[in-house]
């Protein structure tokens, strides 16, 4: 799994590489020294192995620290070995850790959190505690990226979103019995809601600066920023 797994993405997720960029310069807009990033489901850490390397090789303050969330064994595995000399270093720290449980204990300022396709796993009782802790954890100016797929406002444009969703993974090279097996294989795990549930999440945990920078159909990502 560990892998195929950003191969599948790339396939699975409609510009998926316009995501990634983005995320990256808004990201890069908020890390500031002596502060702590946290990527929630970092999985194989490609979300923040840029800022990982463009903060080790920072020389005019103090670098940022990252810690990323994961509580897949596969992936910490991944994870241990992708930032192993950043690791020894205390640039990266690696946290296996369940967010059912919220947040794990942070023990500085974070000024950026990461929360890329991961919130849709957590079960539906837990979220928006998960994002009033992000919030709270958050220095003033700090910002939550969060990234999800979501279901469309109604059940004609969510029937819509999802027929041209499933054609453009039959174009990336899925067959129509490895889509079936696959949305098998996430029923009751992968749980989305509408766009408009997401932000309302997002203002409920505190946030009040918000706005979607990115979306294709079922998938959308928020900038949420802590005034």
């Amino acid at each position: 799994m560990t892998a195929v797994f950003d191969d599948m993405l790339q396939r699975s997720i409609p510009q998926y590489d316009v995501m990634r960029e983005t995320v990256h310069f808004l990201a890069s807009d908020f890390v500031r020294g002596g502060t702590l990033v946290v990527d929630l489901g970092a999985s194989s850490g490609e979300a923040t192995a840029r800022l990982v390397e463009e903060e080790s090789n920072q020389s005019e303050r103090a670098p940022a620290r990252f810690v990323e969330v994961e509580c897949s064994q596969a992936m910490l595995k991944e994870l241990r070995s992708r930032f192993a000399p950043f690791v020894q270093t205390g640039l990266v720290t690696i946290v296996d850790h369940d967010l059912r449980h919220g947040l794990p204990p942070l023990d500085d300022g974070v000024s950026l959190i990461l929360s890329l396709l991961t919130l849709q796993f957590v079960p539906m009782e837990y979220r928006q505690r998960l994002v009033q802790s992000a919030y709270e954890s958050l220095i003033p100016g700090g910002a939550m990226i969060l990234v999800e797929k979501v279901l469309g406002d109604g059940a004609i444009l969510d029937d819509e979103f999802v027929s041209h969703y499933l054609n453009y993974k039959m174009r990336n090279g899925y067959s129509v019995e490895e889509i079936e097996r696959k949305r098998l294989s996430l029923e009751g795990a992968l749980v989305p809601v509408t766009a408009r549930w997401n932000e309302e999440m997002l203002r409920h945990g505190g946030f009040s600066e918000i706005d979607c920078f990115w979306r294709w159909l079922n998938f959308a990502g928020w900038l949420a920023v802590k005034t």
